[in-house]
């Protein structure tokens, strides 16, 4: 509760119905008189116990408190009590997030509570409306989000304060200075939050991890991960465990699978990458039809339950790419060696193989444990080169050696017919509504020192396209076999619910500024539809914005043993099986997939709902971390580009500036109201615009502007621009 200083009562003590209403709701078994309740405010001059006595009379007149003796008030006690997700804002106030609602409900800065972002708190709402929303109070944290924070510490001379790199945390946080880990002043943190004790301004904590100094690399880096509560490194006794496991490829074991070392094997990754977790294989039948073999990196083998390997693999969940390194969740050992199908060389792998004809239609299927050899590896570069050439030449521009030259006629052949086969059933999927995400992915060009010297693309070409189907492929038929057993057994799905109608509308009212037009008559004319402003905004200059915003406005896909399908991809079935090397899920799976195989029982739904709970949390916070090293990077760049103009779109406006995204690089800043000094300028929300009150001058959504870096703050993640003017049209 927030005190309030002595001698303001001349003027009136400030929100003091909902003051009173939160003292007696805090403390609902309890009865007040004013004496206890001007207490509790640290007033106590007459023309305050006034207002006090007045206010209690107005509440229990108006039935919000009852006087249950003579002076005495307490709440009342038909209040319904929520529940609910706290969502704070940098300014300290914020909303909760409850299925009881429709909308969420607004809780002011002086209603909060003690209660910290991300937290499930238990809340009222106030009879009344504020301003035409919900608005409530927080009457009990039911459970913290987080209680470890990342921030640079200030020393005193017997104590210390921790100032959160999160802007949606509040407060400093106390730190006495026996809990300061040997931190010099100025250094960046991690420290846990011990207490909140009732009269204190500011939680209590204690540093558990000295980050290394604010601004370098390393410190920053391990920052992000530290943030979100994620490893930057193995256990000891991990890796140990990881070393003495046997990861030779034995007779004995080969005898228990099926042998598909001479099927005409490879792979397709990325030229930089260094765990190869999926192949493929290619053999064309004396019917006619082609045999595929998708086969994936049997980590299942290594991985074994109730190890302390499997137990940290369950608890990271999945690897994490940074910009600048690989957080992986198995130890080095497995996840670039043992489980990793390196050209020429055996491997244990888990296959799911189709034969299907030229229409892609699947004839026969086989799920089991295999032993692979894999004849060739190929970066996508290379992969791409045979489909736009149709010939097995590698020019050297792309080659992996550097040297120009010809790979194997078959394996050509393979790739080709393959991508045919791809082309098929990528066209089947569009027909049944699934939609075509091929957002574009912001890289860098890193120097020995980690610093980036450029900004490059990735786009998705034939190549990733072929390995993406087939992939898609395996997963769905896996989902399906396992998905259509009667009885019911219970597996891990990977499910997208359908989009939201509030959250396409809002799509709707952002992209019909740029002149588009959508239709969300049913699911199959939605998809249709954002398939078609997909293809629509592809190469203009709003296309990340409209891209991303799209993303936004689907549900977020997660992992449940409660099977609805997959929106995104039209599939009514479908899992992740073909990433286990980097998913824990998809070491679920082939779990699961193997015991109902050897025809055991179906396993606890609840027990396998609580892992796919896991999984999802930590994918989330994985994604976070991703972007915020992705945000760092950019901001790093620009650095170097201070005294550069760029062309830029006007990625979001708000009350208090503009958010712009250079159109060059994606780097993506804003300008604030404050500095755009030609004008008084406010939002006008019908037009997504900020507009000029003397000149009319409009800044309005998707506008090219001109902007120069002003600031650029690493350990904040902040970019702020100065606003040269809109581009001249040419």
């Amino acid at each position: 509760m927030t005190r309030k200083k002595k001698g303001k009562s001349k003027k009136g003590i400030s929100n003091l119905t909902n003051t009173i209403l939160s003292i007696l709701k805090k403390d609902r078994n309890q009865s007040f008189n004013y004496k206890q309740i001007a207490a509790k405010l640290g007033v106590n001059d007459a023309s305050s116990r006034n207002q006090i006595i007045k206010t209690l009379a107005k509440l229990a007149a108006q039935q919000e408190i009852i006087q249950v003796e003579r002076g005495k008030f307490k709440a009342v006690i038909n209040t319904e009590y929520h529940t609910g997700i706290l969502d704070l804002s940098a300014k300290g106030s914020g909303y909760i997030i409850c299925d009881a609602f429709d909308d969420d409900v607004f809780i002011a800065s002086n209603n909060i509570n003690k209660a910290l972002n991300g937290d499930e708190v238990e809340f009222y709402v106030y009879k009344r409306r504020k301003r035409g929303k919900l608005e409530g109070e927080i009457t009990h944290i039911i459970k913290r989000d987080k209680s470890d924070y990342v921030g640079v510490i200030q020393l005193h001379s017997n104590y210390a304060f921790v100032i959160a790199d999160s802007t949606k945390m509040y407060k400093d946080i106390f730190v006495p200075i026996n809990k300061t880990f040997k931190a010099e002043d100025g250094d960046k943190v991690l420290v846990k939050l011990e207490d909140w004790p009732e009269n204190a301004d500011s939680p209590y904590g204690k540093v558990i991890q000295v980050l290394g100094k604010p601004g370098d690399h390393n410190t920053e880096i391990h920052s992000i991960l530290a943030e979100y509560g994620l490893p930057h490194e193995f256990p000891h006794e991990v890796e140990a465990f990881a070393n003495t496991l046997d990861t030779s490829i034995t007779e004995e074991e080969i005898s228990k699978r099926r042998d598909m070392r001479k099927d005409l094997t490879f792979t397709i990754d990325p030229k930089d990458a260094k765990d190869f977790d999926d192949a493929l294989s290619f053999e064309i039948l004396d019917n006619g039809l082609y045999e595929i073999g998708i086969h994936i990196a049997d980590v299942s083998h290594y991985l074994q339950e109730d190890t302390v390997l499997d137990d940290e693999a369950y608890e990271r969940a999945t690897s994490i790419y940074l910009v600048d390194r690989v957080v992986p969740m198995l130890p080095e050992v497995l996840s670039n060696k043992a489980c990793s199908l390196r050209p020429h060389e055996e491997k244990y792998t888990f296959s799911a193989v189709f034969q299907m004809n030229d229409k892609c239609e699947i004839k026969n299927e086989w799920f089991g444990r295999t032993v692979t050899y894999s004849d060739a590896r190929y970066a996508y570069e290379e992969a791409q080169a045979v489909i736009e050439s149709k010939t097995n030449e590698i020019p050297k521009e792309v080659s992996l050696t550097g040297k120009a030259y010809k790979t194997d006629q078959k394996l050509a052949d393979a790739i080709l017919k393959m991508d045919e086969l791809a082309k098929i059933m990528r066209g089947k999927r569009m027909s049944s509504g699934a939609i075509s995400f091929d957002k574009v992915e912001v890289k860098f060009h890193l120097n020995e020192e980690k610093n980036p010297v450029g900004v490059f693309f990735k786009t998705s070409k034939d190549a990733n396209k072929l390995i993406e189907e087939f992939m898609l492929l395996a997963n769905r038929k896996v989902s399906e076999f396992i998905g259509k057993k009667d009885p019911k057994k219970t597996f891990i799905y990977r499910v997208h619910d359908e989009p939201d109608d509030s959250k396409l509308a809002n799509l709707q009212g952002i992209v019909s500024k740029f002149g588009y037009k959508l239709n969300f008559k049913d699911r199959k004319t939605t998809s249709a539809s954002l398939n078609n402003l997909l293809k629509e905004v592809n190469g203009k200059k709003e296309q990340n914005l409209v891209d991303t915003l799209t993303i936004r406005s689907m549900s977020k896909a997660e992992y449940t043993t409660h099977n609805i399908g997959h929106y995104g991809l039209a599939f009514d079935y479908y899992s992740h099986f073909t990433s286990p090397i980097r998913r824990y899920p998809d070491v679920m799976a082939h779990r699961l997939l193997q015991h109902y195989l050897d025809g055991g029982k179906s396993v606890s739904e609840e027990a396998y709902e609580d892992k796919c709970n896991h999984s999802s949390a930590m994918e989330n916070l994985a994604t976070k971390a991703e972007r915020d090293s992705i945000k760092y990077m950019q901001i790093k760049f620009m650095q170097d580009h201070k005294d550069e103009q760029f062309v830029g779109v006007i990625s979001g406006v708000t009350d208090w500036g503009i958010y712009v995204e250079i159109i060059s690089n994606k780097c993506e800043g804003m300008v604030s109201v404050r500095d755009m000094t030609d004008d008084h300028y406010a939002f006008d929300q019908d037009v997504y615009a900020l507009v000029g009150r003397n000149t009319k001058m409009m800044y309005q959504l998707g506008d090219e502007v001109v902007v120069k870096v002003k600031n650029t703050d690493l350990v904040k993640k902040h970019l702020d621009f100065n606003l040269i003017g809109k581009k001249e049209t040419e």
